[in-house]
């Protein structure tokens, strides 16, 4: 189907608590997209963040992130009071997020909706856990690190640090309330996603999300099936992720997270993977796939190292895998992050999957050597991007680029004054052959610096731009509708 849509994460939504929720301002973006003709709504993970603040660093694959629980909603359902949500969001300072503030107060806020709502809701808690296995675990690694100041678990007594039985049982007994409470926040986000997700789905829209490759090594899915990583015997790292140097770090990129042992995966057919492909397809309508390149091969770097310069290319599960998953999950819709160093073997198991690959307008514009980011380039089965989260926003990346650039991209576009340039690559995306154009919100918004989402191999200042409520109007509803429709998206 030839569509459109708009990549926001919750994160970016307005909202009087310092950070987007699913609350009211999340149901007004869903009536904008439907305004402004918009088929998709893209995300990023939804994962509690971890290190770095990253949504692609989060303690669990499957749970939901605690800040994305709207408080308004909690005092509709009496979990609340209507003083207690005044009082975090009057202490709100900025209108970035402030991800220290999150942790300081929203858990605090949580536990007093978790005293008036766990008997309250204990059915359907029960239920909960019924249908979400995986939670009891989180539940109790998250316990046990707040019990231990949260340290990594790594750092845990030897017992539960292993797992065993009488460990699990005696710690699980010791925290019993905690474990609830974990339980019953991850009940609440649910709740609430899904009610968010129904009503996107009765407007037409889908929601695109995203599932980073790796996990971190300090998260409930690694201590939980440590055997499933590339661990030594202590349960150190032996090798971690990466990129290797390419033109924008010298350095190449060094993520850290744990490798995947392959081979022990495909023993058991990929089931660590499938169950969490399945807890993103009940999530999501369509899921990206972060980092497909490394299914095919995988940078290791060795474990210590400082930089990403001495790791190596390693073969990776290829074809195999995606034909476990593909055979698992017939009717999945997938979308492949095909971004980084490509290969012929990458390419050909992007052909094999038949899944659509990325083509981003930000690369597109080489006024020695035609790229293949160039619209007249395309196939059908791609996604377009004005750019992803981690690019520089449009407006941003223009006023960076020489004259020669500038330039060309005014003649490829058919744009006559500069100016125009943002609008005029928003129409090409549009105008393109691609089945699916995303543009990023700051990008319609005409936004610089200030709306940048992420820069790679920094940390300190990402995943803290949000939107201005006074920004999506009618009038932008009406003008994005008008080229979609043009554009017959």
């Amino acid at each position: 189907m030839r569509a459109s849509g708009i990549l926001m994460h919750i994160s970016s939504l307005p909202s009087p608590y310092g950070i987007g929720t699913m609350g009211k301002s999340a149901y007004r973006f869903a009536d904008f997209l439907h305004d402004a003709g918009q088929h998709y709504w893209q995300l990023l993970p939804l994962g509690p963040t971890g290190f770095g603040d990253s949504p692609y660093q989060s303690c669990s694959s499957h749970a939901g992130n605690p800040y994305f629980i709207d408080p308004d909603l909690l005092v509709e359902d009496g979990l609340l009071l209507p003083q207690e949500a005044a009082e975090v969001a009057n202490a709100v300072r900025g209108e970035r997020v402030d991800y220290g503030f999150q942790y300081q107060t929203r858990l605090d806020l949580l536990y007093k909706a978790f005293r008036r709502g766990v008997d309250r809701c204990a059915r359907e808690i029960d239920r909960f856990r019924t249908e979400q296995p995986w939670v009891d675990d989180y539940a109790l690694y998250m316990a046990v690190k707040r019990s231990r100041n949260m340290e990594p678990w790594s750092e845990w007594p030897e017992e539960i640090r292993l797992r065993k039985p009488y460990a699990v049982q005696t710690y699980a007994t010791a925290l019993a309330e905690d474990m609830n409470f974990f339980i019953f926040v991850q009940f609440l986000f649910f709740r609430q996603w899904n009610a968010l997700h129904d009503y996107a789905k009765d407007l037409g829209i889908e929601i695109i999300g995203d599932l980073p490759i790796y996990v971190p090594y300090d998260s409930c899915d690694v201590w939980t099936d440590p055997h499933l990583f590339q661990l030594d015997e202590d349960g150190t790292p032996s090798a971690v992720a990466g990129v290797p140097p390419d033109c924008f770090t010298e350095d190449g990129q060094l993520w850290g997270n744990p490798l995947y042992d392959w081979e022990k995966m495909r023993l058991d057919g990929y089931r660590w993977w499938k169950d969490r492909v399945r807890a993103a397809a009940g999530l999501f309508d369509v899921v990206r796939i972060d980092h497909f390149r490394g299914l095919e091969s995988y940078w290791s770097v060795p474990y210590g190292d400082e930089t990403a310069r001495n790791g190596k290319w390693v073969k990776g599960p290829d074809k195999d895998f995606i034909r476990a998953l593909q055979t698992e999950f017939p009717d999945l819709k997938v979308i492949a992050e095909d971004l980084g160093f490509l290969t012929p073997e990458v390419v050909d198991l992007l052909e094999f999957s038949g899944y659509p690959g990325m083509k981003i307008l930000e690369f597109a514009f080489d006024p020695v050597t035609p790229s293949d980011y160039l619209p007249h380039r395309y196939e059908r089965n791609c996604i377009c991007y004005s750019g992803t989260h981690d690019n520089e926003t449009l407006a941003q990346w223009f006023a960076g680029q020489g004259e020669d650039v500038i330039e060309y991209a005014c003649e490829y576009l058919g744009v006559s004054d500069p100016k125009n340039l943002i609008w005029g690559i928003l129409r090409a995306g549009m105008a393109s052959i691609a089945d699916t154009f995303i543009a990023q919100m700051q990008d319609w918004l005409e936004l610089g610096a200030e709306g940048r989402m992420n820069e790679p191999g920094t940390c300190g200042t990402n995943w803290t731009w949000r939107v201005d409520e006074n920004a999506l109007t009618p009038a932008l509803a009406k003008k994005i509708a008008r080229m979609t429709k043009l554009y017959e998206r």
